[in-house]
């Protein structure tokens, strides 16, 4: 019997070998996208030569978060959309080619330049360059008066389980990750750059829990690994610049309280 237990053991692990993860709790120079992109490749670099296969920056990273008017006191429509950049865009297929060559995923947070408007958008490319997850931020605020805001939700299916994306405010309201779990998300990768103060490790503690997921939150000051009990299983050390690694394992998600939903009650907060 014992063996059998072990055998079993085996293969879980086999079929689950985990997800090396690395949050860039970096901060960015304003304004300033090339400096702010090799930053980015560095720092991607030696998360790669250190096994991660997923690499992570915090929200806004590419321009270094200007779009927000408390940070950037009389910014204008102007100023901010000379500094977007689309998606396909010079320093965004730089990001995709450097995924390529170091065969990982590499997530982005940047001001997107859509047509005539402006984005708080998020991208993470995969091995190949392509992209696995475009995600725009829908829930700012008031306080970055010229982005647009998201309308979707989008879940991505990878080789290491479905992932889905949140924009640091958005993870205030409990609905946003909760459309994520029920879509199938396992990890959920938050890239930001407010922090909530003191309630933000108990926020994303609480995300983790009641979605039974995996959480990922990614900002230049704090970087959280949580797992899907709500226990952080690595942090940033409160040291200034600084890459943070962990490995999380998609099939272990817990048969948490979500499994016990009732949508049918619910019709009362639908408004």
């Amino acid at each position: 019997m014992l063996l059998a237990i072990l055998s079993l053991v085996a293969i879980a692990s086999a079929a689950d070998p985990g997800l090396r993860i690395a949050g860039i709790s970096v901060t960015p120079r304003a304004w300033d996208k090339k400096a702010n992109l090799a930053t980015f490749e560095k720092y991607a670099r030696q998360a790669a030569a250190q096994g991660a296969q997923l690499i992570l920056s915090p929200e806004g990273f590419l321009e270094g978060y200007v779009g927000n008017d408390k940070k950037t006191p009389g910014l204008t429509r102007e100023q901010y959309f000379a500094v977007g950049e689309p998606l396909d865009g010079p320093l965004l297929l730089r990001v995709a080619g450097l995924a390529r060559e170091l065969k990982v995923y590499l997530g982005l947070g940047f001001a997107e330049r859509r047509g005539e408007r402006m984005y708080n958008s998020f991208v993470v490319f995969s091995p190949e360059g392509a992209v696995t997850i475009h995600y725009s931020k829908a829930h700012t605020a008031d306080d970055e008066p010229f982005n647009t805001t998201g309308v979707e939700f989008p879940v991505a299916s990878t080789p290491f389980g479905k992932w889905g994306a949140l924009i640091c405010f958005d993870r205030r309201l409990p609905e946003t990750a909760r459309i994520l779990a029920i879509k199938g998300a396992q990890l959920i990768m938050i890239p930001s750059w407010g922090t909530y103060g003191e309630m933000n490790d108990a926020m994303m503690r609480t995300r983790a829990a009641e979605n039974a997921v995996w959480v990922a939150f990614v900002h230049p000051k704090r970087c959280l690994f949580i797992d899907p009990k709500g226990k952080i299983v690595a942090q940033d050390n409160g040291q200034g610049d600084q890459l943070v690694f962990a490995t999380i394992h998609a099939s272990t998600a817990p048969n948490g309280a979500i499994r016990s939903r009732k949508p049918e009650l619910y019709r009362d907060i639908l408004h």
